[in-house]
């Protein structure tokens, strides 16, 4: 398994959708950004200032991350 060292910070964890199909989202919010490595096969999406992960339990999380799209995408690009 490979995995990536990114900066992540504050972030939304989608948990699914209630009986109306409104997504329910729990946002978590935190002064800093912390490192952490996160499993690449876990990614899927990133945009220029949130990279989509999934979870457990068929969640998805929105995380802030602190660097550059650019720099980002060729990490992610072999």
């Amino acid at each position: 398994m490979e995995f990536i060292e990114l900066s992540l910070g504050s972030h939304m964890i989608s948990h699914g959708y209630d009986s109306e199909n409104k997504e329910i989202v729990e946002h978590v919010s935190v002064e800093t950004f912390s490192k952490k490595l996160v499993a690449i096969s876990r990614i899927k999406s990133v945009s220029e200032k949130y990279i989509l992960t999934d979870y457990l339990d068929g969640r998805w999380i929105y995380w802030e991350y602190k660097g550059e799209f650019e720099v980002l995408k060729k990490a992610l690009i072999k």
